[in-house]
């Protein structure tokens, strides 16, 4: 027989990270726009079957302990739905529920139907995500949009489907969450022609051209542009990009503001600075979360002061305008 291979997940203990060197002495508070709670409590369990945690308020509990984390935007995008919103929603709606059971976090959440899931999309379904609508700690629609890269539902489906979701947010005065890749002509076109102007719009995980964005961002007043740990990546360049050209904005007004809000979309996009952080460690987290914001906000910073060509936003600014951004973008 032959030996056992050695496991490459990491021991658990590396999910407790060590503190941002802007957090040590407080800071602005963690707000986690897009996360798929879960998702990343589900990749947690998988990957650490003995795992601490038995339930998902004791992984926010411990995981988030001590990093700030203010508040999270939970998001809900499958089709059907999954069954445990509402128990998890309602476990939010008292200020000692939430401080029993979520150590003091404030949860919130969206509900959509993905445009991989499009096909998926049915009257019950829809029923599902009016219902959720209600619900007091719901802020928004989504995330729903077009994703013409994998094409997991036919294009011509998921334009009806957007447009069905869009229809019913912009009549509840639902804020947006937007997915959009490399469909940018036809989500365009579908958001000028369904969505008021001045309605609330958050992108979520930009990757798209910078082009696009500068139009958006022009033709929407309310909207802003997503930024998750995928900026860090050599893979994309674009979202860095859209960030030098809003720094660009500073030429002119030295207190221009970011148009963005800081995501994980966990447990997706870890990103890929935070390694440095991380002492003893080899290999890769297995996961995302919230408490990783504030690296994805020092290389937004850094790429931000790239353009002027002088230290004018750090860590702590670009944390702080998006925490009022998401204030503006969800009420949160």
């Amino acid at each position: 027989m032959g030996k056992k291979s050695k496991s490459s997940t990491p021991a658990e203990e590396h999910l407790i990270l060590p503190q941002h060197p802007s957090r040590v002495a407080g800071g602005t508070p963690i707000v986690d726009t897009h996360t798929h709670l879960i998702s990343t409590f589900s990749a947690y369990r998988s990957k650490y079957k003995a795992g601490k945690h038995a339930t998902v308020y004791d992984f926010v509990r411990e995981v988030y302990r001590g990093h700030g984390v203010e508040a999270i935007v939970d998001v809900y995008c499958e089709a059907p739905e999954q069954k445990t919103w509402k128990e998890i929603a309602d476990s939010a709606l008292t200020e000692q529920d939430r401080k029993e059971k979520w150590g003091g976090l404030e949860y919130w959440f969206v509900m959509g139907v993905h445009p991989h899931e499009a096909k998926n999309y049915t009257d019950e379904v829809e029923r599902t995500i009016l219902e959720a609508m209600s619900h007091p700690r719901c802020v928004g629609w989504g995330e729903m949009g077009l994703d013409y890269h994998y094409d997991n539902s036919p294009r011509q489906i998921q334009q009806e489907v957007f447009i069905r979701q869009l229809k019913h947010a912009v009549r509840l005065g639902k804020p947006l969450t937007i997915h959009t890749r490399e469909a940018e002509e036809d989500t365009e076109r579908i958001l000028k022609e369904h969505v008021p102007k001045d309605h609330r719009i958050h992108i979520h995980c930009y990757t798209d051209t910078p082009e696009w964005a500068a139009r958006m961002l022009k033709h929407f007043p309310n909207l802003y542009i997503g930024i998750t740990g995928v900026i860090t990546y050599s893979t994309n360049l674009n979202t860095s990009e859209v960030i030098r050209r809003m720094a660009a904005l500073s030429d002119s007004d030295p207190d221009a503001r970011l148009r963005i809000i800081l995501e994980t979309d966990a447990p997706f996009m870890t990103p890929s600075n935070i390694y440095g952080a991380l002492k003893d460690f080899k290999g890769r987290l297995p996961l995302s979360h919230s408490a990783m914001i504030p690296w994805t906000a020092e290389w937004t910073a850094n790429v931000a002061n790239e353009r002027i060509g002088e230290p004018r936003w750090d860590t702590e600014r670009v944390m702080r305008e998006s925490r009022e951004n998401a204030r503006k973008m969800y009420g949160v």
